[in-house]
């Protein structure tokens, strides 16, 4: 009887592995299940138009026309053109300006709606105004403020004594771009501002307690505790920002449509100029253009973020 006993057990104890493996297979089986929905939306909508606008962007092809493959012809004709190498100095002007300006901004307010002031949940609410705002109307709204004529800052500046005559600033070479970069502050603080602020909701109070009684001040405090707690955020919202920073069309077409004199010209509002005059192929390699500069930063990222944890 002992026998038959250790031989049953034996069997249970080899059959217990084969039924866990078998129920690990069923799991995996059923996320593969789960996730394939998911997973042909994102080739169908994401993956394949990448790769056929890479691909056009290889051809010579115009409304109405296949075109043919061309390699790299379409990149050659855009870097030997002027407006091509303006469109990068000024993309990266307006990223850098408006990225620095923002993480300034940003973190300050943060930490200020993180101090228990009066009215917080008033202030907080604020402002997320600029950010539900419809890019449209907000762009708008700007560019009437902005306005030679009838426009807020003009009769501002004349008012108090500031300046003797209107001031055109959208068709100003010099003027221009800061214009923008304003509208474009405005328009997009507010994702920086709640994005640190909910970082910051996660680090521990008695860690400024700590730092406090230990004599810190104040700056000590937001250096070594604030800013490396949410490094992660700064970091991610940082990337994300720059894409839509570099991808914006609303803010440059509607304020400048990139003058004047390509003052304030980018590479969605060059791309579209390619599509008026029907050259797709031209105007994809414009838009592929930046995807190598996204996809490094975007490794870097996460290679830093992998490597932090």
């Amino acid at each position: 009887m002992a026998s038959t006993g250790n031989t049953v057990g034996g069997l249970k104890a080899t059959r217990q592995p084969l039924i866990r493996q078998n129920l690990r297979q069923s799991e995996s089986l059923l996320g593969y299940f789960l996730v394939a929905p998911l997973m042909v939306c994102l080739l169908l909508l994401i993956v394949y138009p990448i790769i056929f606008a890479i691909y056009i962007s290889f051809t010579d092809r115009m409304v109405g026309s296949e075109g043919q493959f061309i390699g790299l012809q379409n990149y050659a004709n855009l870097i030997r053109q002027p407006a091509f190498q303006t469109t990068v100095f000024n993309t990266a002007a307006l990223v850098f300006w408006i990225q620095s300006i923002k993480l300034v901004l940003g973190l300050g307010i943060a930490v200020l709606l993180n101090q228990n002031i009066r009215f917080r949940q008033f202030w907080r609410s604020l402002i997320v105004l600029p950010y539900a705002m419809p890019a449209f109307v907000a762009f708008i709204v700007w560019k009437l403020l902005f306005a030679p004529q009838g426009g807020a800052f003009n009769y501002i500046l004349i008012n108090l004594g500031l300046v003797q005559t209107h001031i055109d600033f959208l068709s100003s070479k010099e003027l221009a771009m800061p214009s923008v970069i304003v509208a474009s502050v405005w328009r997009g603080l507010p994702f920086w501002v709640i994005s640190f602020l909910a970082g910051m909701q996660n680090i521990p109070a008695e860690w400024y307690e700590a730092a406090a009684i230990d004599g810190a001040s104040a700056w000590q405090r937001f250096r070594h505790i604030t800013v490396p707690s949410i490094r992660h955020v700064i970091l991610v919202v940082m990337l994300i920002s720059t894409i839509w920073t570099t991808n914006s069309f609303e803010a440059v077409w509607l304020m400048t449509g990139g003058g004047p004199s390509n003052a304030t010209m980018t590479f969605p509002v060059l791309a579209y100029y390619g599509l008026q005059s029907l050259r797709i192929g031209e105007s994809a390699a414009v838009a592929v253009s930046m995807l190598p500069v996204f996809a490094v930063l975007a490794l870097l990222v996460a290679t830093y973020l992998q490597r932090d944890n």
